[in-house]
């Protein structure tokens, strides 16, 4: 014991750690809901409260997302607690994860950062796949870690990356949302990297490219005014040497090239001299936006001018199963690890396709190779264990489903699993019942 600790009264000693504090919460928790946080308040000896006043001695900034209200301004309460800071009410604004770290609950906090696959996103957050993984082209948000081609993201970047974009999409002047995250960098010195994200979204929103009659915004196929006759950084256009040159030849191919194929795909809004990476990008922002049909066919673009790339190859299957076509789905996930063995993605996607299409041996194959590569990757072991309870192989089942529980404890698919272990152990214990009551009559 330091001689701090012996001049404590005896009643201090052991009081709880939020003993006087009156604490309030903005924002949306990563690792729990506000009821849970109020209880956890009054567990620890504090008062919650839902207002901001100066009673309040701390108010607390959940991590999923960030403050801002629908109208892309900082919160009420981040506001009115500036204010009372600012005419001296000692007042504490803490992030939620270092509110968790104060209650000594690093398992909690540990959630607010857990690290999620694509598809757990998706799961989570119902953002697509192929957003998730535009995102990451894009610079918007960056693996944590990543084994073979798969990524693993932390939840709370992600969630903010959603939610401005949900404020740009709803009208939001990106000015607007950058002013009031600047006002939260005293408070919150971590928004410069969702400032980076924003002016990443904006920019992305209005990709434009120059065609023979000027700009065009290319995922509207509007009309921009071009205030620069000179071509732009990050535009799509030919040089003029190159437009002399096609004129000087009458419009045609060099000599010995194989022309590619166009499919009607290239038109006001997509020009025919994008490379394989641009057609890739753009089929990826079409699938986000489910425009599944334009999707396919901007992948097959790209697969024209770079046909060995597993993961074009993946994602056309990916286009090709929302547009209903299981079968050439299927094909392409096959293309895609015949060139990369490792992609255990796309292992995972054939075992859930061969599973839909009634060949659960084939599945549980698929599902294992995916584990091979990656024995924790916790979208093939969930599905694995779904197949395997379909076969009435719950024992091998359950294991499978408690280990993808070591990874996620909230979302949609951890409530699925919690209820099939609740309905494997209640049958259970009915057969045990029934034994025991065929026993009792026996004797």
């Amino acid at each position: 014991m330091s001689d701090d600790d012996e001049l404590l009264p005896p009643d201090l000693e052991s009081s709880p750690c939020l003993q006087g504090e009156k604490v309030a919460f903005t924002g949306i928790l990563a690792s729990m809901t506000h009821r849970q946080a109020y209880d956890l308040v009054e567990e620890n000896g504090g008062a919650s409260a839902v207002h901001v006043s100066g009673q309040v001695t701390m108010l607390v900034v959940g991590e999923e997302g960030w403050p801002l209200d629908e109208e892309g301004k900082a919160s009420v309460k981040v506001e009115q607690a500036v204010d009372l800071i600012n005419s001296g009410v000692p007042l504490q604004i803490l992030k939620e994860s270092e509110w968790l770290r104060l209650l000594g609950l690093e398992h909690r906090e540990r959630d607010v950062h857990r690290l999620f696959t694509p598809a757990m996103l998706q799961q989570k957050l119902d953002i697509p796949v192929g957003v998730v993984r535009r995102w990451e082209r894009l610079g918007l948000i960056e693996p944590v870690q990543r084994v073979y081609r798969l990524p693993y993201f932390d939840f709370q970047e992600v969630a903010a990356v959603r939610r401005l974009q949900e404020m740009l999409k709803s009208g939001i002047p990106r000015d607007r949302i950058e002013q009031s995250l600047s006002g939260l960098r005293q408070l919150l010195p971590s928004v410069d990297r969702p400032l980076a994200q924003l002016e990443i979204l904006a920019r992305d929103s209005r990709v434009v490219f120059r065609d023979g009659n000027g700009l065009v915004e290319a995922r509207t196929g509007q009309r921009v005014l071009d205030f620069d006759p000179e071509p732009m950084d990050g535009l799509a256009s030919s040089s003029d040497s190159d437009s002399e040159e096609s004129a000087q030849s009458g419009g045609s191919e060099a000599p010995g090239t194989i022309p590619i194929p166009t499919f009607g795909v290239v038109s006001e809004t997509t020009p025919a001299n994008w490379n394989a990476e641009e057609w890739f990008d753009h089929g990826c922002g079409l699938l986000g936006d489910d425009e599944t049909a334009e999707a396919v066919e901007a992948f097959r673009m790209a697969l024209m001018l770079c046909p060995d790339d597993a993961e074009i190859h993946f994602y056309l299957a990916s286009a090709l199963y929302r547009r209903g076509n299981v079968g050439g789905a299927m094909e392409r996930y096959h293309v895609a690890v015949e060139l990369d063995h490792e992609y255990i993605e796309a292992w995972t996607q054939l075992g859930c396709l061969r599973f839909e299409t009634g060949d659960s041996q084939a599945a549980i194959e698929a599902f294992d190779i995916a584990l091979t590569c990656h024995a924790d990757y916790p979208d093939a072991v969930y599905h694995k264990a779904t197949v395997l309870s379909e076969l009435s192989r719950n024992d091998e089942a359950v294991v499978l489903w408690k280990q993808y529980l070591d990874f996620d404890q909230d979302g949609p698919w951890a409530a699925a699993v919690m209820e099939r272990l609740e309905a494997v152990s209640a049958a259970s214990s009915e057969v045990v019942d029934q034994v025991t009551h065929s026993e009792d009559e026996f004797v």
